[in-house]
């Protein structure tokens, strides 16, 4: 499976680019969420930046400790897992809050609840 559909591809990028013309934080609704089935990794994303694929979001990697900040889609697809499983995405997901929200919650949990 592909992390990334191109509808989900151009709506991180779409938010990247208006933060970016804002000039501004902007507390969006992350687009996608990305896991590991056998490790506890888990990511809420928001923004790409499309000229070297660095996303931004809510990066859980299952130590307790989730935090806001870059992460690089092409490292997360090099991911394996315990048993050899590769990131996938969650089909079902839909952001209900924003992620600062989801933050917040995750910091209180020490993971992300999504």
């Amino acid at each position: 499976m592909k992390l990334l559909t191109q509808s989900i591809r151009n709506q991180l990028i779409e938010n990247y680019e208006r933060r970016s013309e804002e000039g501004e934080e902007i507390d969006f609704k992350p687009v996608v969420k990305l896991f590991t089935p056998d490790a506890g990794a888990t990511w809420l994303l928001t923004e790409l930046n499309p000229e070297d694929n660095i996303a931004f979001g809510l990066c859980d990697l299952g130590m307790g400790f989730p935090e806001l900040g870059d992460v690089s889609l092409d490292e997360i697809a090099d991911i394996r897992g315990a048993l050899g499983l590769p990131v996938e995405r969650d089909l079902h997901f839909t952001a209900k809050k924003t992620l600062s929200e989801y933050a917040k919650e995750a910091r209180q949990n020490e993971r992300i609840c999504a």
